[in-house]
């Protein structure tokens, strides 16, 4: 699998994002979403799919989270038991495909009564800031804490039209429609007409590329974390090169694949860029990464600051002006347009019937409409004032944990795709 050389709408190489990425990044951000204030992500998993009836095969109702009894909750946050299996991923042998992909879809919604009561504490915290931005799951009585440690993105077996269907819908957004005109029920429903019509598509490639480089990153993680063996009750997770190669090889793919994984740096590169933007927000004094632990939260953002740092250290990043160009009117049009698209990509990831796929397709895009966020709003970020929160810009805890996690799993996709070169020589 050869991927080198220069990105399309950018003038970055592949091998320059390659050790960037791998040698400095990574292992930061690793480190900065295992502390308390990036782990947990507060999402609500149980909206119903706006856009067609529940399709009954390993749907959301069979995908529901169990509550973890009183007697199963570890003593304290921080035991260290991050990679403690939920009993139901322990005992998937003789499943079919279906009770096995609910099985491994399930969330591990164990959280010690200490993480509760601290939740209670970040609300107040939270709800004394100023939010001027729209809060959307965060609100919701439905919305709970996850521990994101607890929950890794891998493979559960959610496949087949189902999962189709979603991507489908996603790709679909790639047009800007009117407003007015609600999508069909079933975009897969042959067209009566009433879902053709002319497009309103404002940078329209763009679009496409985030979105097909989103989905080349989770690919490669249901790949990297693949389930190899059931075993007796020990599974054993790691990366699956016949599946890789089935999703990005250029002979198995039409030449398809290697466009796919340069969309996926294409995408790294825009939000590598937000970070970059971004960090006048976070080196203001009064803004703190809030758990209730000043020592812990004093150690975290100096953690952020350094993330920060590296990112604009790098050399050659992409000019966000040559994709928002155009009059003040136009890019705030865009901005606006963007953002409601990523708004209803989110609603069609309530459809996603698989409660782990669902979790974090909805923190990956929310993580990508936050750093197109930031990038729209470069004027407004450098007019903070410097010890008060603005009315210009402010980020919710839930955008900042979407943004970081988001980002951490594009750097982890380009780490993996490292281990899969290598794979695939010795294999050679």
């Amino acid at each position: 699998l050869r991927l080198t050389g220069v990105l399309d709408d950018c003038f970055c190489d592949i091998e320059s994002i390659d050790v960037f990425n791998n040698f400095k990044i990574y292992p930061s951000i690793k480190k900065l979403t295992e502390r308390d204030y990036f782990r947990y992500y507060r999402v609500n998993l149980k909206r119903p799919c706006p856009f067609w009836p529940d399709d009954g095969h390993c749907s959301i109702r069979d995908c529901h989270v169990e509550p973890c009894p009183e007697s199963k909750i570890p003593v304290g946050i921080k035991s260290g038991n991050y990679n403690k299996y939920s009993q139901a991923a322990n005992s998937v042998s003789g499943l079919s495909d279906c009770e096995q992909a609910k099985e491994l879809g399930a969330i591990n919604s164990t959280l010690s009564n200490q993480s509760k009561e601290a939740f209670a504490d970040w609300a107040r915290h939270d709800d004394a800031q100023d939010h001027f931005c729209e809060l959307d799951d965060e609100t919701s009585p439905d919305a709970e804490y996850v521990d994101l440690l607890l929950n890794p993105e891998r493979y559960t077996g959610y496949k087949g039209p189902s999962a189709w269907r979603v991507w489908n819908s996603i790709y679909e957004e790639n047009c800007f429609k009117p407003r007015s005109v609600y999508r069909p029920l079933n975009p897969l429903a042959p067209s009566r007409g009433e879902s053709r019509f002319v497009c309103l598509c404002l940078e329209k490639r763009v679009f496409y590329r985030l979105i097909s480089g989103l989905h080349s990153s989770i690919n490669i993680h249901l790949c990297a974390e693949y389930l190899l063996d059931e075993g007796w009750g020990k599974p054993v997770w790691g990366p699956n090169i016949q599946e890789f190669r089935q999703r990005f090889d250029p002979a198995e793919t039409k030449g398809e694949g290697t466009r796919r994984l340069k969309n996926l740096y294409f995408l790294y590169l825009i939000e590598l860029r937000a970070l970059s933007k971004v960090a006048p927000y976070f080196e203001r004094a009064f803004v703190n990464l809030y758990t209730g632990n000043a020592q812990e939260d004093g150690a975290t953002k100096e953690l952020l600051l350094q993330v920060f740092n590296e990112t604009k250290a790098f050399p050659m990043h992409f000019d966000e002006k040559s994709m928002f160009a155009g009059n003040k009117m136009e890019a705030k049009t865009l901005k606006e347009e963007f953002r409601l698209h990523f708004k209803n990509i989110s609603r069609i990831m309530d459809c996603v019937g698989c409660s782990k796929c669902r979790l974090w397709g909805k923190l990956q895009t929310q993580g990508l409409g936050t750093a197109l966020k930031i990038l729209f709003s470069e004027k407004e970020i450098k007019n903070l004032p410097e010890h008060s929160p603005s009315k210009g810009f402010q980020l919710t805890r839930q955008e900042i944990v979407a943004l970081l996690n988001g980002f951490g799993r594009l750097s982890t996709s380009i780490h993996q795709l490292h281990s899969f070169r290598s794979l695939l020589k010795q294999k050679r």
